[in-house]
C-alpha cells in the first residue's frame, strides 16, 4: 500500500473564499447537439461565479479552441485547452462491431507543447480512427503525452467502466497504466456526482485507487448546459440529435439536470469530504498555461529558380507581365507599380503572390480555365501583371488599397474560379508540390438558422407540423433575420407569442437554440496551406473523404495561416465547352486573352435583355432592369451588377433616370463629377467612397478605407469623430497637418457635411467594384459567344445544368426562341455532352436517367468502328468494348428516349425483345472462347440482324411521355405546343421561374416569396385525392408547363367548386398563392381555376369565295368533324360579305396540320387563315 502523501508539496493551494475550484470538464456548443452552452456565456457566467479560471473539453474535437480562448482573454478569464476524447476498445484504427463503444478520457494542454500535442491527437481520432466517432488508442497518447494532464473523465471512461463491471483488478490496471503514459501528477482520478448512485459507489473506489496507487483525485461537473434551467433546452438538443420526440421513453437522456456550471459554493458542498480533489482543479489550473501565437505569419516559402531573390523574382515577373500588357510602361504604370511592389514588401506577402501565380500558371498552362479575378484583388497591378487578374485596374479605376492596406493589417484575399470540372486538378498540384501533410480544406459548421431552429424544436417537442410550419413561415427569409428581429418586424407572430402558450414554449425554446451549430461541413472552396505540417498549427478533421481544418477560416487567418479560396465557377466550364465546340465546328480558336469589352452588338443584346444563360445577368429581375437601363457601355454593366443587390436596387430607378436624361445628374460640388461621372452622379461603389474621403478630405487611401469600413459597419462613434476630420481635417501636437480635411481641400463646410452624410447612406450598400468589374468581363464573354456562336454556347450551357430540368427545359425554350433545333439522343450521333450537329444542338447522353459514364464511354469506343445497324450490333460491339458496363435498365432507357431509333427500329419492338436479346447474347459469349469462333466474328450479316416482332410504334402521346420519364422533358414535342400563346398570354410566372430564382438566389435579391399572387396554366399530369379529417374531399395536382412542373394543393371549398375540371390530361388555368418553405418544394394553393380552353387564342377563318358551287358547305362539314378540337372554325361568305362562327360540334383541332391541309386542298391556300 503506498503512503497517502501525494499532496504535501502543494500546500501552498489553499480554497479562497469562492473562489477555490476550476471547472475542467465544460461542454460547448461545439459539443455539436450535446452541448447548450454559447462561449460568450460560458466565460461571463464562469467570471459571474467569482472563478478565474475554466475549461473547454468539447467531444473528440476542439472545433471552439479559439473562439473560447479570444473571448477568456477578453472577459479576464484565464482559458485552459482541453478536449474529452474517445478512447478505442482495442487499436483505434480497428473497425469492428464491437468497436462502436468507446471510452471516454479529458485531456488538457499544461503549455505550448502540451497544446500542439493535443492538436495531434485529436487529429489522428478523425483522420484515422473515424468509426462512429473519432477514436485514439494508448499507442498515439504514448506518442503524443508530454504537455498533458489527463483525467479520467465520466461513467464513460475507462477505468469507471471495470468498476461498474466490478473489475476492481482491471480498473487498477488501468489507471496505471494511464499514469505511466502521461507521468506523475499528470494523471488524475475523476470524481463526479450529479445525484446518480452509480457515481457514488464508482466514486469510493476511485478514492480507494487513488490511496493504493498514489494517482491525485480531482473534482468536476460534466457541464453540458449554463444553469439548472437549461436542462430542458439540452434535452431537447439530444432530441434534434437523435431524432426523438421529448415524450419518447427509450431515447438518449440525462438522467438528472446537474450537468450545469455550477459554482464554487455547490462544488464544495457535494465534495465536502473531498477538498483536495477540489483544491486540486486550482492546482491544474495554475499549471495550464498556453499562449496563441496571433502576430506570425506562417506562409508557405516559393522555391526560386537560381540566381534570383524572392523579391527580385516577382519583380521580374510582374514588369514582364506589365510589358506583355501594356506594350509601353508609361511613368503612371510604373508608379503605380512601385508603390504596389513596396507595399506588399512590406508587408511580407512576396511568397504570397509567388504562390498564386504559380498555381494560376500550372492551371493556365494545363488549359483549365481560369476567372479573370474575383474581389478586391482586381484592383491591383501586380495581380494583373502576373496574370493572376484579367482586368486592368487603371483602366477601370480600380483601387489597391481596397485589396492591401498598409493601414488595416490583414492577410491579402485572392480568391480565384477555375473551370468547376477541373478544380480539383489545381487543388492536387498545391498538395503534391507542398505537401499532403501541408495542405488542408476548411471546416465551416451548419448552425441552427431562425426557421430551422422553429422546425427542429417543433419536432423534438412533437408539436403538431402545421402550427410549427405556420409560425416558421412567419419569419421573413431576409438575410441575417432572428426570430427576435422577426418578432419586432412581424405583428402577428407577436400576437401569437403573447396570446399562445404553445407558440410562446416553441419559440423561446428555438431562441435558446438558434444560432447554434448542428453540424460540420466543407467549405466549398477554401484550402489551407502552411508552412510546417498543418497539425502544428490546427487539429484536422475528417468530413467524408475530405481532411479538413477544425478551425474556420477566419480563425486559420487570424492564426496567420494561407487560406485559398479555390472556386469552382460552372460558367468558365460552359466557356470553355463553347470554345472548344467554335474550335471544332468552325475552326476558330476563341481567345479572351486579346479582347475588347465594347462591341455594339453584344451591348444591343443586353439592353434587350436577351440574357438567358448570360452569367449574373438572366434573372426575370435584372432582364427587367436591364430593358429600363440599355447599357450601351461596358461600364454600366458593371454598374447593373452592382446595383442589382438588396439595399442599392433603391437607387436604381435614379440611376436610370440620370442615364438617359444627364439634366437630371447633379453634384454637391463639382469636384464630386470625376468620381462619380461614370455612375451618373450615384454612389455605386465602395471604391467611390474611397476616393470621395481622399480627393475630398484629404486621406490617405488606406486610412480612407478604414473610414469607409466603419460607416460600411454603421460604428456611430468612428463616423462622428471622421466627419470633423473630413471636414475640418487634423493636426498633431506640433500643428502639422496629419489631414487637410474638406475646407482647406476648397469645399465649403455645408457642402461638405452634405457628402459625408450622402456617404454614409450609401457605404453600407456600396459594392466593391473590382469584383463587379471582374464578374462583368465574364458576362461580356459569355454575351459575345452568344452572340456570334449561340448554337455551340447554348449547347455548351445545357451541359453544364443536365441534372435541373427546369433549367434544361428553359434553356431550351430559348434555344427554340434563337431558331436552334434541339435534337433528341442517339447511340450514332451523341456523345457524354450536348453537341452541335449541323447548326443544331445534339442531345448528350449523360443526361439519360439511368445510363453511366462507363456506359457512355463504352458506347463511344465501340462506335468508332462505324454506326449500329441493328440492336443486336449494338449491344456484341459494347460487349466486346467492355462487358461490365452492360446494364438492362440503361439500355431500355435508351429505348425509351428514343436515342435508338436510327437503327431501324420502331421502340415497341425493342422494347419486347430487349432483354431476351442481352440474354442470349451473354450466353453466346459464356459459350465461346476468345480466339476461336466467337460472336464477334461473324461472316454471315444475317446473324447480326434483329429478330423484330411485328408491333405498332407506340401513339406520340406515349412516346412523349417516355421522353419525360427518361429526360425530365419533352424534346420531340410537347402536349402545350399548341397553347403556347394562349400560357404565354395568360401566366404571370412559369414554374421554371419559381424554381431557378429560388435556386440561384442572385445576388441575394427574392424573387418569388412565399404567398405571393400566381397566375399559371398547364396540363394535369398527376392527380391524388385525399379525404380530410372532416371528411371533405381534397386534391393534390402535378402541374406541367411548357419549362416543368409543380404541386398544386386544392383544398374541400376549392376541389367543391372546380372538381368537374379535375381530371388527368386536363388542361387548367390556376390561380392562387405560392407556399414556400425551405424544407419542401415550392407549391400552389389553388384558389381559382378555369379551362385553359377558354383563354383559346387560335381561330381558323374560312373564306367561301364567289365562285364556289353552293354545295361546297357539305365537302368541308366532313373534314371538320373528322379533326374535332377546340379551336373556332369561322366562315367568311364573300358573296355575302358576312362571316358566321361554325357550331361548336365543328371546331377543330389544328396541331398537325392535317385539317388545315385538306380544306387548302379543298378550297385553296388563299382561302384558309389561322389567327
Amino acid at each position: 500500500m503506498i503512503k497517502y502523501n501525494i499532496y504535501e508539496k502543494r500546500k501552498d493551494i489553499t480554497m479562497v473564499n469562492n473562489n477555490g475550484f476550476v471547472h475542467l470538464h465544460v461542454h460547448t456548443e461545439y459539443s455539436l447537439l450535446d452541448g447548450s452552452i454559447r462561449i460568450e456565456d460560458l466565460v461571463k457566467r464562469t467570471k459571474d461565479l467569482g472563478m478565474d479560471s475554466v475549461a473547454i473539453t468539447d467531444h473528440g474535437s476542439m472545433f471552439g479552441v479559439i473562439q473560447f480562448y479570444k473571448e477568456a482573454k477578453k472577459q479576464g478569464i484565464k482559458p485552459i485547452l482541453g478536449s474529452e476524447v474517445y478512447m478505442a476498445v482495442n487499436k483505434h484504427t480497428e473497425k469492428e462491431q464491437k468497436d462502436k463503444n468507446q471510452y471516454h478520457l479529458v485531456l488538457l494542454a499544461e503549455n505550448n507543447e502540451g497544446y500542439q500535442n493535443l492538436m495531434k491527437i485529436v487529429s489522428e481520432g478523425y483522420v484515422n480512427g473515424f468509426y462512429y466517432k473519432p477514436r485514439v488508442d494508448k499507442d498515439i497518447l504514448r506518442k503524443y503525452s508530454k504537455g498533458i494532464i489527463a483525467l479520467s473523465a465520466c461513467l464513460g471512461g475507462e477505468i469507471q467502466q471495470y468498476l461498474l463491471d466490478n473489475n476492481y483488478e482491471g480498473a487498477k490496471r488501468t489507471a496505471l497504466e494511464y499514469k505511466e503514459i502521461f507521468g506523475k501528477d499528470n494523471f488524475f482520478l475523476e470524481l463526479q456526482n450529479h445525484g446518480l448512485n452509480e457515481q457514488i459507489e464508482v466514486n469510493n473506489r476511485l478514492i480507494q485507487i487513488s490511496k493504493e496507487l498514489g494517482i491525485p483525485l480531482v473534482a468536476t461537473n460534466d457541464v453540458h448546459y449554463l444553469t439548472k434551467d437549461d436542462a430542458i433546452v439540452h434535452d431537447i438538443l439530444l432530441c434534434i440529435q437523435t431524432g426523438k420526440t421529448v415524450d419518447e421513453e427509450n431515447r438518449m437522456k440525462f438522467p438528472t439536470n446537474q450537468f450545469y456550471l455550477k459554482s464554487p459554493e455547490e462544488m464544495k458542498a457535494i465534495f465536502k469530504e473531498q477538498i483536495q480533489a477540489l483544491e486540486n482543479t486550482v492546482w491544474i489550473g495554475k499549471r495550464c498555461n498556453v499562449e496563441l501565437d496571433f502576430n506570425t505569419l506562417h506562409l508557405p516559402k516559393y522555391d526560386i529558380p537560381k540566381g534570383y531573390t524572392n523579391e527580385s523574382y516577382l519583380r521580374e515577373l510582374t514588369l514582364k507581365g506589365l510589358k506583355e500588357k501594356y506594350g509601353e510602361i508609361t511613368e503612371e504604370i510604373m508608379n503605380r507599380f512601385e508603390y504596389e511592389f513596396k507595399t506588399i514588401v512590406d508587408m511580407g506577402y512576396i511568397d504570397y503572390f509567388l504562390i498564386v501565380w504559380d498555381f494560376i500558371k500550372f492551371a493556365k498552362d494545363n488549359e483549365i480555365m481560369v476567372g479573370p479575378g474575383r474581389g478586391s484583388a482586381a484592383g491591383s497591378i501586380v495581380s494583373y501583371g502576373l496574370g493572376i487578374i484579367d482586368i486592368d485596374p487603371l483602366k477601370y479605376g480600380l483601387i489597391f488599397e481596397r485589396f492591401l492596406n498598409p493601414e488595416r493589417v490583414t492577410m491579402p484575399d485572392i480568391d480565384i474560379d477555375f473551370c468547376y470540372e477541373r478544380r480539383e486538378e489545381v487543388i492536387q498540384y498545391v498538395v503534391e508540390k507542398y505537401g499532403a501533410d501541408r495542405v488542408a480544406q476548411i471546416v465551416t459548421f451548419g448552425t441552427m438558422a431562425a426557421r430551422g431552429a422553429i422546425r427542429d424544436v417543433g419536432r423534438a417537442i412533437n408539436m403538431p407540423y402545421g402550427e410549427v410550419d405556420y409560425v416558421a413561415k412567419q419569419i421573413p427569409t431576409d438575410l441575417g433575420m432572428t426570430i427576435e428581429k422577426a418578432l419586432k418586424v412581424n405583428n402577428t407572430l407577436m400576437e401569437e407569442y403573447k396570446n399562445k402558450d404553445s407558440i410562446k414554449r416553441l419559440i423561446d425554446y428555438a431562441m435558446a437554440v438558434e444560432g447554434l451549430p448542428r453540424h460540420t461541413s466543407t467549405h466549398a472552396a477554401g484550402v489551407v496551406i502552411s508552412k510546417e505540417p498543418v497539425t502544428n498549427y490546427v487539429p484536422l478533421l475528417r468530413n467524408g473523404d475530405a481532411i479538413t481544418t477544425q478551425f474556420n477560416m477566419i480563425e486559420l487567418e487570424e492564426l496567420g495561416l494561407l487560406k485559398m479560396d479555390f472556386l469552382g465557377l460552372r460558367t468558365l466550364t460552359v466557356i470553355r465547352d463553347a470554345v472548344n465546340l467554335i474550335e471544332e465546328n468552325h475552326g476558330i480558336k476563341v481567345d479572351f486573352d486579346d479582347f475588347t469589352y465594347d462591341d455594339p452588338k453584344v451591348l444591343e443584346m443586353f439592353a434587350k435583355a436577351e440574357t438567358l444563360g448570360i452569367f449574373q445577368f438572366e434573372s426575370s429581375g435584372m432582364r427587367a432592369f436591364l430593358k429600363e437601363l440599355k447599357p450601351n457601355v461596358f461600364e454600366n454593366l458593371i454598374a447593373a451588377n452592382s446595383l442589382f443587390r438588396p439595399g442599392p436596387m433603391n437607387q436604381i430607378p435614379t440611376f436610370v433616370e440620370c442615364k438617359h436624361d444627364p439634366s437630371k445628374i447633379k453634384y454637391i460640388h463639382p469636384k464630386l463629377e470625376n468620381i462619380l461621372n461614370v455612375t451618373y452622379g450615384c454612389i455605386v461603389y465602395q471604391e467611390q467612397v474611397m476616393q470621395i474621403v481622399r480627393d475630398i478630405g484629404g486621406y490617405s487611401m488606406g486610412r480612407a478605407d478604414l473610414v469607409r469600413r466603419a460607416m460600411g459597419k454603421k460604428k456611430m462613434d468612428i463616423m462622428e469623430e471622421e466627419r470633423r476630420n473630413f471636414i475640418y481635417g487634423q493636426v498633431d501636437e506640433k500643428g502639422d497637418i496629419l489631414i487637410k480635411g474638406a475646407i482647406r481641400n476648397g469645399v465649403d463646410e455645408a457642402s461638405a457635411n452634405r457628402i459625408y452624410d450622402l456617404m454614409i447612406d450609401f457605404a453600407n450598400y456600396a459594392f466593391n467594384k473590382s469584383h463587379s468589374a471582374a464578374y462583368a468581363v465574364i458576362a461580356y464573354r459569355t454575351a459575345w459567344l452568344k452572340y456570334y456562336y449561340p448554337v455551340e454556347f447554348m449547347a455548351a450551357q445545357i451541359s453544364s445544368i443536365m441534372g435541373n430540368t427546369n433549367s434544361v427545359s428553359l434553356y431550351i425554350q430559348e434555344c427554340k426562341r434563337l431558331g436552334i433545333d434541339i435534337l433528341p439522343p442517339d447511340i450514332n450521333e451523341s456523345y457524354h455532352k450536348f453537341t452541335v450537329s449541323n447548326g443544331k444542338i445534339r442531345f448528350g447522353l449523360t443526361a439519360v436517367k439511368n445510363v453511366g459514364e462507363n456506359f457512355i464511354t463504352a458506347l463511344i469506343k465501340a462506335r468508332k468502328s462505324g454506326e449500329f445497324t441493328s440492336f443486336t450490333d449494338f449491344i456484341e460491339r459494347i460487349e466486346k468494348v467492355d462487358s461490365t458496363v452492360m446494364n438492362k435498365r440503361a439500355v431500355e432507357s435508351l429505348i425509351r428516349c428514343g436515342a435508338m431509333d436510327s437503327i431501324g427500329a420502331n421502340r415497341a419492338q425493342l422494347l419486347a425483345i430487349f432483354e431476351k436479346t442481352i440474354d442470349s447474347i451473354h450466353e453466346d459469349r459464356k459459350r465461346n472462347i476468345e480466339g476461336q469462333f466467337s460472336i464477334f466474328d461473324r461472316i454471315e450479316d444475317t446473324n447480326n440482324k434483329d429478330n423484330l416482332p411485328s408491333l405498332k410504334e407506340f401513339p406520340q402521346k406515349v412516346l412523349l411521355s417516355m421522353e419525360k420519364e427518361i429526360l425530365g422533358i419533352y424534346v420531340s414535342g410537347h402536349p402545350l405546343e399548341p397553347y403556347k400563346k394562349e400560357l404565354s398570354a395568360v401566366s404571370n410566372i412559369t414554374t421554371s421561374e419559381i424554381f431557378t430564382q429560388l435556386d440561384e438566389g442572385t445576388n441575394n435579391i427574392q424573387q418569388v416569396r412565399d404567398g405571393q399572387r400566381v397566375k399559371i396554366g398547364g396540363i394535369i399530369v398527376e392527380k391524388k385525392n385525399k379525404i380530410t379529417k372532416n371528411n371533405n374531399i381534397m386534391a393534390f395536382l402535378t402541374i406541367e408547363d411548357m419549362y416543368g412542373s409543380i404541386e398544386c394543393i386544392v383544398f374541400p371549398r376549392t376541389y367543391e367548386n372546380y372538381n368537374n375540371l379535375l381530371a388527368e390530361d386536363g388542361l387548367i388555368v390556376i390561380e392562387g398563392r405560392l407556399s414556400i418553405s425551405e424544407v419542401e418544394e415550392p407549391k400552389i394553393i389553388c384558389e381559382k381555376i378555369m379551362p385553359l380552353n377558354k383563354y383559346k387564342l387560335d381561330k381558323v377563318y374560312i373564306k367561301i369565295s364567289k365562285d364556289k358551287p353552293n354545295n361546297i358547305f357539305n365537302k368541308i362539314k366532313p373534314i371538320l368533324q373528322r379533326y374535332p378540337g377546340d379551336v373556332p372554325v369561322y366562315l367568311y361568305l364573300e358573296n355575302q360579305n358576312k362571316t358566321f362562327v361554325a357550331d361548336r360540334s365543328l371546331w377543330i383541332k389544328i396541331t398537325d396540320n392535317k385539317s388545315i391541309d385538306e380544306l387548302e386542298s379543298l378550297l385553296g391556300k388563299d382561302s384558309i387563315k389561322i389567327s
